[in-house]
């Protein structure tokens, strides 16, 4: 098995991560990619990567007036920053900021694996049907994630009420972005997650990548999808295959 894992090791791509929104996921990103890697690989194996990470005051701060063409010129030039590093594939580590990921797909020559579609196939893999996505009110309710979900894996997308997708907003915003994962907050995200459920959701997207820190399978009966641990996982599959250019099996 070690020798096998050692001549795998040898094709392993580098993975480049655009990290720091926030940093409280960032740092899960590098925890998932380096045990996913020892799982496959065995011995003292660890996963090929490059981070850039930015400042999420300034992401945030354009978000809020939302100037996406300002963040998406940030992405870019981070993406940029890994290539010339080295990377062979880019992860955004972060759902909400997929909304401008164009400016990094199109400006860069090495393949970009989007969270949405890997969270799409790990949903269909299972074989549920009708899923509840949970994540800032840009990811609930702007189409750039649903629509890959919708029209890539045939997917019914639930999302919470109204006031229910603000409280959502501000318990990432004004907590989990911070550091801060309280009871309180926790509960309020399971009683919404049970009210979905109630609707008819098989599972819930964690389509916030602080998310999983706060509640966990553990805590509801329904499967709950941690979008940077599916992306991240992925990412090892890819890196280590031999071609990267075709990613239409993600």
């Amino acid at each position: 098995m070690k020798e096998a894992g050692q001549e795998i090791n040898k094709h392993m791509k580098t993975i480049g991560l655009i990290g720091g929104m926030s940093w409280e996921s960032s740092k899960l990103y590098y925890e998932f990619l380096n045990t996913k890697a020892n799982e496959v690989l065995g011995g003292s194996h660890s996963a090929k990567c490059i981070m850039v990470s930015v400042d999420f005051a300034d992401i945030e701060r354009l978000t809020f007036k939302e100037d996406w063409n300002a963040i998406g010129e940030l992405m870019k030039k981070a993406a940029q920053q890994l290539e010339r590093a080295g990377a062979d594939i880019i992860l955004l580590c972060t759902n909400t900021i997929h909304l401008v990921s164009h400016y990094i797909s199109e400006n860069v020559g090495v393949p970009f694996l989007h969270i949405a579609a890997t969270t799409g196939r790990s949903i269909k893999k299972v074989g549920l049907q009708k899923i509840a996505l949970l994540g800032t009110k840009f990811t609930m309710e702007k189409d750039f994630y649903t629509k890959t979900l919708i029209n890539d894996f045939g997917l019914e997308i639930l999302i919470p009420k109204t006031k229910n997708r603000q409280l959502i907003h501000n318990i990432i915003y004004n907590e989990l972005v911070q550091g801060q994962f309280t009871v309180v907050s926790k509960q309020k995200i399971i009683d919404i997650i049970k009210e979905l459920q109630n609707q008819g959701a098989q599972g819930v997207i964690l389509g916030c990548t602080e998310l999983p820190i706060l509640v966990s399978e553990s805590d509801v009966d329904v499967p709950l999808f941690d979008t940077g641990k599916i992306h991240a996982h992925t990412a090892i599959e890819l890196s280590l295959a031999i071609d990267l250019n075709n990613l239409s099996r993600i």
